[in-house]
């Protein structure tokens, strides 16, 4: 038989230890993911760029006072966006910006303290084996490194331009998706060591479905790239892009390679091209796991991955064809943790069933 269909050896249900641990992170995980969708209402309310220094510590206390609050408003003022976009902005114009922001990094302070004292409390008590505790040290690493890389993101919009680096703000979600991937990855390793249902995989499910997965952080990354020139707000018709299929100056930069990163044509392009490949792998992959045994975890994920899919892509098509609203635009990056989740779900199932 080949080896790629033979069944998994069957094993029963994580131990207590390693379910309480699995929850903790997955309790993270949609920390992580509202994180994500306040950062995403942040950006599309321009709150982004209204505190104006970097303070990890101190700055988990709001403003108390009214001269707490002009002294905030005072550093906004000297800050490009406010001078060459927000002149005149009153006090209480500046804090309904101020709140989405300050919350934005609140979450982040909570998201690591979630983290870590559950973490040490784990340790402590012997739950955590040397293996795993590495790995829960570098997802730690990596949201301290957020906190940096967020800063630095901020830190391109307050010297010349009112806008923050594109390719920062990628960096940013990316790594935010990063974060997010590799807790749900060990919490599904610890409750799915090995597929504990009957059922065979084809050859190339587990591939296809791991594919799918990493598509599915590109298209993030590249969601990011719209979202930073605001290449959301042209081309707003769909499928067609202004009544073409490739705009006509999709490669009209120098260097050619500048078009992926810079030219909203080819970016919103790019973005287009992925959401439709995507659903077609999605597609693809349901019928190969529903054709094949490849067991009922499996089978789940693959329809919710599918699912998800068709309506992140019914969003993102609202979304453009309405000029970027709020609310659909949030909810657009908020089914994308939705999407990915489910991606790597699956991906782990047919893995574990291999």
């Amino acid at each position: 038989m080949n080896e790629a269909l033979a069944p998994a050896t069957v094993t029963g249900p994580a131990p207590a230890s390693g379910r309480a641990v699995a929850l903790w992170l997955l309790a993270c995980a949609v920390l992580v993911a509202v994180m994500v969708v306040v950062g995403g209402i942040t950006r599309l309310t321009h709150s982004g760029l209204s505190i104006a220094e970097w303070q990890p510590l101190v700055g988990t206390v709001p403003p108390l006072s009214e001269s707490d609050w002009q002294g905030l408003f005072e550093k906004y003022r000297a800050t490009p966006e406010y001078r060459l976009v927000n002149q005149g902005m009153s006090l209480d114009e500046f804090k309904s910006i101020f709140w989405w922001e300050y919350v934005h990094r609140l979450l982040g302070r909570v998201v690591g303290m979630a983290f870590l004292v559950p973490l040490l409390w784990f340790s402590w008590s012997g739950r955590v084996d040397r293996r795993l505790g590495w790995k829960l040290v570098g997802i730690f690493s990596l949201g301290a490194l957020q906190g940096a890389v967020g800063w630095y993101m901020v830190a391109s919009g307050l010297v010349d331009e009112p806008r923050v680096s594109h390719l920062r703000l990628a960096t940013h979600l990316g790594l935010a998706f990063l974060i997010l991937g590799a807790m749900l990855w060990v919490a599904f390793a610890l409750l799915f060591p090995r597929r504990a249902d009957s059922g065979r995989v084809a050859p190339g499910d587990a591939r296809l479905a791991a594919i799918i997965a990493a598509l599915v952080f590109v298209q993030v990354l590249a969601g990011a790239l719209v979202a930073g020139i605001r290449a959301g707000k042209a081309y707003n018709t769909f499928p067609l892009m202004n009544g073409h299929l490739v705009p006509p100056e999709a490669m009209s930069l120098d260097p050619w390679w500048l078009n992926f990163f810079n030219n909203m044509a080819t970016v919103q392009l790019d973005h287009r091209l992925l959401a439709w490949l995507l659903l077609a792998g999605a597609a693809w992959l349901w019928l190969r796991v529903r054709r094949s045994d490849s067991g009922p975890r499996a089978g789940r994920g693959a329809g919710l991955l599918l699912a998800l899919v068709v309506v992140q892509f019914a969003l993102g098509v609202a979304t453009l064809l309405l000029v970027v609203p709020v609310p659909l635009a949030a909810a657009h990056q908020g089914v994308a943790t939705l999407v990915f989740a489910a991606a790597l779900y699956t991906a782990h199932a047919l893995r574990a069933a291999r």
